[in-house]
């Protein structure tokens, strides 16, 4: 039996998460949607980013920048405990909550730092925004990439 955590012993779980699947494939089908990532996420996004920052010092922003693909980029440093995993993503968690919009998607990876060595980071991709019939203006959403640094 393969363990799906430190002293699992039914290696299965209790049943799936159907009832989940309209919602998130609503999402998934706006993210298709051509223009649908709003412009100028500085503008947008970025006050609330570096509001939370002040407010919450776990976090240190260190570089803003959009991609070719649109995609807001956020580069940021942990200020807590190295190893803490699960701090530094209940603080991602929280500074995401600074800007998510009604429908949101984040998945954690652990990609490599680049520059010397096999250094690495935490990435968070997310996915955000207002969908029908929901939402208060025309459906959009935002693309973001956080890279957090100082964890691993």
């Amino acid at each position: 039996m393969a363990a799906r955590w430190d002293g699992d012993d039914r290696g299965h779980g209790i049943g799936d998460a159907a009832q989940l699947v309209s919602g998130a494939s609503e999402l998934v089908a706006a993210f298709r949607e051509p223009s649908w990532v709003a412009e100028q996420p500085e503008v947008h996004l970025l006050p609330h980013v570096e509001a939370w920052c002040q407010r919450d010092r776990r976090l240190a922003l260190t570089g803003a920048y959009t991609d070719g693909t649109g995609e807001y980029v956020l580069d940021f440093e942990w200020h807590g405990e190295i190893g803490a995993v699960g701090d530094a993503r209940a603080a991602v968690f929280c500074l995401i909550g600074s800007f998510a919009e009604s429908a949101t998607y984040v998945r954690q990876r652990r990609v490599t730092s680049g520059g010397d060595g096999p250094a690495m980071k935490l990435q968070f991709e997310v996915g955000t925004g207002d969908l029908a019939p929901d939402a208060r203006f025309k459906p959009h959403g935002h693309a973001v990439l956080i890279n957090l640094s100082g964890v691993l």
